[in-house]
């Protein structure tokens, strides 16, 4: 995870074309999504990290954009909501 502020505006390109990043997240809302995602372009430049790829962004406990990467927000959310009836069906 790389953070947005620690690069400037070339090195950030240069590393985008290079492929060196495939996903971007939010700090505040724990949210990663493709570069070009019309949410992720407008989030300040302080709240954005870098990652280089999907499994990267899971790691730091990142989700999946709804709006950008719905099938994997769609496979996240049914997932947590298995964890939460599980853990429910636990305390019963």
């Amino acid at each position: 995870m790389i953070e947005h502020t620690n690069l400037n505006y070339t090195q950030v390109f240069r590393l985008i074309r290079q492929n060196k990043f495939l996903v971007a997240g939010n700090t505040i809302l724990k949210i990663y999504g493709q570069l070009n995602c019309s949410s992720g372009i407008r989030m300040k430049k302080e709240n954005r990290v870098f990652f280089t790829n999907e499994t990267e962004a899971k790691l730091f406990y990142f989700r999946p954009c709804g709006h950008c990467m719905k099938a994997e927000y769609r496979q996240w959310k049914l997932s947590k909501k298995q964890v939460e009836k599980a853990r429910l069906n636990a305390q019963l």
